[in-house]
């Protein structure tokens, strides 16, 4: 008789800084049990679903609802939520799940709570410094939280362990395979906005890119905009004669990170641990209106370990625009800056995060991480699980 063999799920999405690690320990665990199956389950997102059926995974959308900020919203919410907790219970006790693995955000609450409601092991990740609600909430009923700072624990209230393993990164950041470089020989600055664009960036940056324009000549810029404000952004770099490439989405994020000589960016936990793998060194604009304040303690956390440049508009009381283009051009002079940061990232980096979160999930499920794989009992294609 073939036994069943192990099912995760895991659960969450909507952003890429939630979804990206979920991935990277999927991706690990079936390097450690080919034999395992794995189930994505989330809002329903068309980039999260796109993302999981690339990887290979099979996908759930489960209805769900982020913490209302207005009182017209809250019948909503409690709606919503409720049906993803019902849809998420059914599949739990219609499938053989090992464990369910949370991801943070409003998009991993339906499936972990249904998970601890069950009786099944409950996993959490958490990427920031200071930890989400989700995380703060659901910690209670968690079997384990995988942690990327040590500083955190101290926030959660949580009968399970905490384990600080890192925040796991996929194998392409991983991978030691060189980056392609610029076809015009020119430094690369990537400017990024997180998997869905940002605004603030999109308006500002070229505006503090036109003050620098002088040793801007000799390099190449690349701009992540998102989609819904790609014309705009592309049409302020045209505005102000600036030769950059402007693109809503970025598909090999790990090639172009590798190839980047500075980063622009905002201060997910996700995308620092990102920089951090590839060594890349970086300036960080922390969105001011983060849960939490969270990006902010991210990025001081970087800065003060000389990984990165903090650039704070909102707390300091000045112009974006204005502070960026004085902290950047020093940094687009000067290679030993430059480098030094890179080896302040590198000492943060944390390579083997994906790989130790699946050993953990795995022991937790109860499954023997260096026995010989089970036979696989089907080759099918990544399929999206309606019902």
């Amino acid at each position: 008789m073939i036994q069943a063999p192990f099912h995760i799920l895991f659960s969450g999405g909507v952003t890429g800084g939630h979804l990206f690690p979920g991935l990277a320990v999927a991706e690990r665990l079936v390097a450690l049990r080919p034999e395992a199956k794995i189930t994505f389950a989330g809002a329903g997102r068309s980039l999260d679903r796109q993302a999981v059926f690339e990887a290979g995974f099979d996908y759930l959308g489960v209805p769900c609802h982020a913490t209302p900020r207005r009182l017209v919203e809250v019948p909503r919410f409690l709606t919503t939520n409720r049906k993803g907790f019902r849809k998420a219970a059914r599949f739990l006790r219609e499938n053989r799940i090992d464990a369910v693995v949370g991801l943070g955000g409003y998009a991993s609450v339906p499936a972990a709570r249904a998970a601890a409601h069950a009786g099944i092991p409950l996993v959490l990740l958490e990427q920031n410094l200071v930890p989400g609600r989700a995380t703060r909430w659901l910690a209670r009923s968690a079997k384990l939280v995988l942690l990327s700072f040590s500083e955190t624990r101290t926030q959660l209230h949580t009968q399970g362990k905490t384990l600080v393993v890192g925040n796991p990164v996929r194998e392409a950041f991983r991978s030691t395979t060189p980056a392609a470089k610029s076809q015009t020989k020119k430094p690369r600055l990537l400017v990024l906005g997180g998997s869905q664009g940002a605004r603030e960036l999109n308006e500002q940056v070229p505006r503090a890119l036109y003050r620098c324009r002088a040793t801007l000549s000799s390099w190449e810029i690349l701009h992540q905009s998102g989609s819904p404000s790609h014309a705009d952004a592309a049409s302020l770099y045209r505005k102000f004669g600036l030769p950059a490439r402007v693109v809503p989405f970025v598909h090999d994020m790990a090639a172009l990170m590798k190839s980047a000589d500075l980063v622009i960016a905002r201060a997910g936990g996700t995308t620092l641990a990102e920089l951090a793998v590839t060594g890349t060194p970086a300036v960080l604009c922390p969105l001011h209106t983060a849960a939490d304040d969270h990006q902010r303690r991210n990025a001081e956390y970087f800065a003060a370990q000389g990984a990165a440049k903090l650039v704070d508009a909102h707390t300091v009381g000045c112009r974006l625009d204005v502070l960026l283009g004085d902290e950047i051009e020093p940094l687009l002079t000067c290679a030993q800056e430059r480098a030094a940061l890179s080896a302040g990232m590198t000492r943060l980096a944390r390579p083997d995060a994906a790989e130790r979160a699946a050993q953990r999930i795995l022991e937790l499920a109860g499954a023997d991480v260096f026995a010989a794989p089970a036979p696989l009992l089907s080759g099918r294609a990544a399929v999206e699980i309606g019902g």
